[in-house]
């Protein structure tokens, strides 16, 4: 995955000095920063006082946003202070963007993460292959930090050793195009396992889910409100694609050396409204808890009416001499 934030432009790269579009910037990332902030801590709190709010799994992967977003948020005013005409040192503007970066892909995977728990939990109820595998959500969150982080130390390591040079000094830190978007291989990686696999795996699940509620009995029988289970996966779609899918349309766009005067400007703005991520996910957090029990109940009136099924079929298939409580076995003699 490449550097979302490189202090260094590509060869034909221009610096960003209208002051309009800065001073925009900077009253948007001080919004972000004062809301995420307060949004994710009362998120932490009320985690911590309710662990048995939601499912303990959902709880574990709704925890980990909140702990990526509040890490992205204190590093916010380091763009505010850069935008409102102040140079930030090399070092610390390269550790805002590892952050930024890793909080964007950490989002993306444990949203995605999310999604598939609950799929599994619901189009497959008895199966305790799923089971297993949801009581195994600490070392999926371990896996996706392992993956975001390791994938994005690589990019600030090469640039340390000389892999990637400022070009000739004349951007400040933020007020550059990515020179690592224009490598295919690193564009390549970004699109497909950071953004194009999880986006993929969220529309299936969503589909699967849908599936499941069109057939589900609970809904209906009117047990189960199937608007709420759909509007917090309409919730979770907006989510995902309006915070991500602008910043990698840019890259593509970068990758593709597509030239315009707002290229950069754009560019900004794409990281921009990938922060904002930081406050909307609560609203992922509050949809999520608030259908939970319903979501549940189509999974639990599924596994209902496969344990019927099975036992309509297991009694079919017994003997007719089998039943009762007559001698020989169990068989009733013909003179009883």
């Amino acid at each position: 995955m490449e550097n979302s934030n490189s202090s260094e432009g590509t060869p034909n790269a221009t610096c960003n000095d209208s002051e309009g579009p800065r001073w925009l910037f900077v009253a948007g990332y001080a919004l972000i920063s004062v809301t995420g902030l307060l949004l994710n801590l009362t998120a932490l709190a009320i985690f911590y006082r309710h662990p048995k709010a939601a499912c303990s799994h959902t709880t574990v992967y709704m925890t980990n946003l909140a702990v990526a977003d509040l890490l992205l948020v204190l590093t916010l005013p380091t763009r505010i202070y850069q935008y409102s005409g102040a140079r930030l040192s090399p070092g610390l503007c390269e550790a805002a963007g590892l952050v930024l970066l890793v909080n964007m892909y950490s989002s993306i995977f444990l949203l995605a993460c999310m999604n598939l728990d609950r799929c599994l939990a619901v189009c497959f109820p008895l199966s305790s292959r799923v089971k297993a595998w949801r009581k195994r959500t600490p070392l999926v969150c371990l896996g996706v930090w392992t993956l975001t982080v390791g994938a994005s130390l690589p990019t600030y390591l090469i640039k340390k050793t000389g892999g990637g040079g400022q070009q000739g000094g004349q951007c400040s830190c933020l007020d550059s195009l990515p020179v690592y978007a224009t490598q295919p291989a690193a564009i390549g990686a970004t699109l497909s396992v950071g953004f194009g696999i999880p986006l993929g795996s969220m529309l299936l699940c969503s589909w699967c889910l849908l599936r499941a509620l069109r057939r589900s009995a609970a809904v209906q029988m009117g047990l189960v409100k199937g608007r709420k289970i759909r509007n917090m996966m309409a919730v979770n779609a907006v989510v995902f694609l309006l915070c991500f899918l602008p910043y990698h349309c840019l890259l593509v766009a970068i990758y593709l050396q597509v030239s315009g005067p707002r290229l950069l400007e754009w560019y900004q703005a794409s990281l921009l409204i990938a922060c904002s991520n930081t406050t909307l996910d609560p609203l992922v957090y509050y949809f999520t808890t608030q259908t939970f029990k319903d979501t549940m109940a189509v999974g639990k009136m599924r596994a209902f009416h496969s344990q019927s099924s099975d036992e309509q079929k297991r009694g079919a298939s017994v003997p007719l001499n089998s039943w009762g409580g007559g001698q020989e076995g169990g068989r009733v003699p013909l003179n009883s």
